[in-house]
């Protein structure tokens, strides 16, 4: 089933994982996709690795198995920057093969490791290139911060609108954990014409660290009531991973609220941290449905 479809009549709920790396155990992905289940998501993504080094392999081999053992609609991520032409067609025709039918069209990170094969620059050339060859739902990036390489938020819109224009069919936002600035850029969006459904992509921050990598990549703002949270619990572990809970529940809250078409869930892998959140907003999903 194409994701875009089920935004018909409810707000989608819908999770995020990511292969294990290649120094760990790969049934831990299983053991996740084994306790995620009783949340019954509306679909699963599946990123395609760190710095997107790997072949994708892995990234459509548990996006099927979600689909077809777990019974759950699934996404392949696909990042372009580092593809040719016949490479991104040869990944195209597996994630065909195995009967997946969304993918998340990305540029990727550009680091010194991934060489640009001077084919897909940005996301919008691989939207257009997947849409002139096949019938997948395409999923596509968007920053409600505006990303990090924009000139200014007019630009990021202008952008976006352009991404839809080639044949994204959704989109799912970068995390952000002030719900103000969701609300600016569904403002934006209105204006640009841009008419797809959007999910707020939520990320449960639980760690320091975590938060550290956050602004590093992504430039988000931290709000003062959620640094007012990191300074006082930042030497409890337990204490900071509840909390941070507790946060990402009142956001969400708060979007379904408002009438936000979707919640994205990045979990990071962490079952728990996932199951207590759905725990708490079902209901609220159940009655926006």
């Amino acid at each position: 089933m194409k994701t875009s479809e089920l935004f018909r009549d409810k707000t989608v709920f819908s999770l995020e994982v990511f292969p294990p790396k290649p120094t760990n155990d790969a049934s831990v992905i299983y053991n996740t996709l084994d306790s995620l289940k009783e949340i019954e998501p509306d679909f699963i993504s599946v990123t395609y690795g760190a710095g997107g080094k790997k072949s994708g392999r892995e990234t459509i081999e548990i996006a099927s198995d979600i689909k077809h053992k777990y019974g759950t609609e699934s996404v392949a991520h696909l990042p372009c920057i580092g593809l040719s032409k016949e490479s991104a067609i040869k990944i195209l025709e597996q994630i065909k093969a195995e009967g997946i039918e969304n993918i998340l069209a990305l540029r990727g990170d550009i680091t010194p490791d991934i060489e640009p094969k001077g084919v897909f620059y940005h996301a919008d050339e691989l939207i257009t290139f997947i849409k002139e060859r096949y019938d997948f739902n395409i999923i596509a990036a968007c920053y409600p911060e505006g990303h990090t390489e924009s000139e200014n938020l007019v630009s990021d819109i202008h952008n976006l609108k352009h991404k839809v224009d080639c044949g994204a069919d959704q989109l799912i936002t970068q995390l952000f954990l002030d719900n103000s600035y969701f609300y600016a850029f569904l403002e934006r969006v209105q204006l640009a014409d841009i008419n797809v459904p959007i999910s707020a992509g939520i990320m449960p921050v639980t760690n320091k660290s975590q938060i550290e990598r956050m602004v590093k990549l992504c430039g988000i703002t931290l709000p003062k009531k959620f640094m007012k949270i990191i300074e006082r619990y930042e030497h409890n572990p337990e204490a900071l991973r509840d909390a941070g809970i507790a946060y990402a529940i009142d956001q969400i809250v708060d979007l379904i609220s408002h009438g936000a078409d979707g919640i994205h869930l990045y979990t990071m892998n962490q079952p728990y941290t996932a199951k207590k959140i759905y725990e708490a907003v079902q209901k609220l999903l159940a009655i926006s449905g």
